[in-house]
């Protein structure tokens, strides 16, 4: 794990003659106290608890003045000493006074007990194993695979789960044995026995009663209190930039309380309808930042091999291109980046909340038309063509509104799984319940409550496994610190009891943040539409991918699988390569897979 923490490495084992035998490893990127203070395993006084920490506690300043008054002595400026501490003062329930992204393990030697716990959205991952009395955990699949107790037996539900959203939720990795801690949990490992508790969660029930005036006052303030305690580091930063409402109001809001020119960093593409950097551009000149741009080409995807092994199990964003190359140019000028991840699922940004409210208010035999015309509909190949769009949303209409959201998320439907799945894996997934995922975290159905039962979903599902997963991957493949403060936990909180039309008013998207940055950033930035961090690889399988695309997925070796109908398979590249049809979602899910197992099982 060189590559996220390329400044220092530690270890410390304890093979006792009695009891169980501790290793525990670190690899340090230096943010907060670079000086060898800061090394890891860190411990207390006694040497009686150790502690192994990836991530930032941003209220450690706060922290730190309160434990010294009950007596702490601290030996270094770093955030990992406070959680120690607090530690010894709360033992477990020291994770509710920590602000910020975090993943770590405590031993406590003195009682045998090791707690490992993830911060309240996940941030910072975090694995383990639990079998035939050894645990083991890491930040990432290619450390935790080194334990040599680990099979590499794959979880053929996890295909199944996989090919349905394009990551793989927790508690399930891609193997059998393998688990993710999901966010907001603690693990407690005493005796053998694992015991895993949920510590947070939020509350989008009990609405606050404010003004729509006070509320964007607040979301400023919220915001503002969030990106300053983000600013403390002892290295440089920086921020990404594309344009957007999110990553414009971290800017403007950073140069407003830093003291140093801000740093901005923005990808393009040579497709202008993936290309976002004239709106950067836009934002880089009204408040005077030192902007650097990069466009990325077909030839990025020579580190997809690279890509592959750092995320260690199949992961289908195509976007991890991009921000894999922002992060990298990035890293170049800075060792920390803020971005403006969360705003769509606080605030409500996404296009097809706008389509699901539409449908939810209308009457059901009209919906049901709807969903008829969609047959009749021409489809378009262009995935940004608006016909596209209108067949997916009439396609849906008809449907409930978890399966209605199922549809605008998905990869491969069910229709499409039962097609193109081979006898064999149908049978080792007969159980498997992948759709019923998402279902579990939509219980706020009631019709005023439709945006904030979508607002939890995505931030209980695509955000953590998603989103968070890609940048947390890129940026830390290239030692660079993404930090979100959209994401604080009080920011967050507040956002979720909002009255449902601030998030949504008119059918607008964003409408409280929208108006709490009028004044702030331009209006064309405003008012935009929405453009996404998308890829055009469907153009690319049709000229400089189509021989890899078509070398790899219907390779001898992908054949011999026999997870896939690949008549079926070979049918949709084709008409993909002809232009028949767009299944660039599809086949790059399926490549993804294919090369994960390349280099992961062959």
């Amino acid at each position: 794990m060189y590559h996220r923490g390329p400044d220092d490495e530690g270890f410390y084992i304890d093979n006792p003659p009695s009891g169980p035998s501790v290793g525990l490893g670190h690899r340090r990127l230096k943010i907060i106290d670079l000086s060898e203070a800061g090394h890891q395993p860190m411990t207390n006084e006694d040497g009686t608890i150790w502690i192994v920490f990836n991530g930032e506690i941003y209220n450690f300043n706060e922290l730190k003045t309160e434990l010294e008054k009950k007596r702490h002595v601290f030996r270094s400026r770093t955030d990992t000493e406070c959680i120690i501490h607090l530690y010894e003062e709360f033992g477990e329930e020291c994770v509710h006074y920590l602000r910020g992204m975090f993943a770590f393990a405590i031993w406590d030697k003195k009682n045998e007990v090791l707690i490992l716990a993830r911060d309240r959205v996940g941030k910072k991952p975090l694995l383990y194993y639990h079998r035939n009395g050894s645990f083991c955990f890491a930040s990432e699949f290619c450390a935790l695979l080194k334990c040599r107790q680990i099979d590499n037996e794959i979880n053929m539900e996890a295909i199944d789960e996989y090919l349905s959203f394009g990551y793989i939720p927790a508690p399930g990795t891609i193997y059998k044995h393998v688990f993710k801690l999901p966010p907001a949990h603690i693990l407690v490992l005493k005796n053998d026995e694992v015991k895993i508790k949920q510590y947070w969660s939020l509350n989008y029930l009990d609405k606050i009663r404010i003004s729509e005036q006070e509320a964007s006052l607040e979301v400023l303030r919220l915001l503002k209190e969030s990106i300053g305690l983000r600013l403390c580091s002892d290295v440089p930063l920086g921020a990404f930039l594309s344009g957007g409402v999110d990553s414009s109001t971290i800017v403007a809001l950073m140069t407003q309380l830093s003291a140093n020119k801000v740093k901005t960093f923005s990808i393009g593409f040579e497709d202008n309808d993936y290309n976002e950097l004239q709106f950067a551009r836009n934002i880089s000149e009204k408040f005077g930042t030192d902007h650097h741009e990069f466009i990325v080409k077909p030839d990025a995807l020579k580190i997809l091999p690279l890509l592959v092994e750092r995320y260690g199990e199949p992961y289908a964003d195509s976007s991890c291109i991009p921000t894999y190359y922002v992060a990298q140019q990035t890293k170049q000028h800075v060792t920390v980046a803020l971005n403006g991840d969360g705003g769509d699922e606080l605030f409500a940004g996404y296009d097809r909340y706008q389509a699901m409210l539409l449908t939810a208010r209308m009457p059901i035999p009209v919906r049901k038309l709807l969903s008829l015309l969609s047959v009749v509909l021409p489809d378009s190949t262009n995935p940004k063509h608006k016909l596209r769009r209108l067949k997916r949303f009439l396609n849906a209409a008809a449907l409930p509104l978890q399966d209605r959201y199922l549809k605008w998320i998905g990869i491969f439907d069910s229709t499409l799984k039962k097609k193109i799945y081979a006898n064999d894996l149908l049978k080792q997934i007969a159980d498997s319940r992948a759709l019923d995922f998402i279902k579990t975290f939509m219980p706020m159905v009631k019709k005023n409550f439709t945006i904030d039962a979508l607002l939890a979903a995505d931030t209980l599902t695509y955000l953590p496994y998603d989103l968070l997963v890609k940048v947390d991957i890129t940026s830390m493949a290239n030692s660079l610190e993404a930090r979100s403060p959209f994401l604080d936990q009080k920011l967050m909180e507040f956002a979720a009891r909002l009255p449902v039309e601030y998030k949504m008013r008119n059918f607008v998207k964003k409408y409280i943040l929208k108006k709490a940055v009028t004044g702030i950033l331009p209006k064309e930035n405003i008012v935009r539409k929405k453009m996404g961090f998308g890829m055009p690889v469907g153009n690319w399988f049709r000229g400089n991918m189509k021989e890899f695309l078509i070398e790899t997925i219907l390779s001898k070796r992908s054949c011999n699988r026999n997870y896939f109908n690949m008549s079926v398979i070979s049918g949709m590249l084709q008409d993909h390569v002809k232009n028949k049809a767009d299944y660039s979602l599809q086949l790059w899910s399926l490549l993804m897979l294919e090369m994960w197992h390349q280099r992961f099982i062959d």
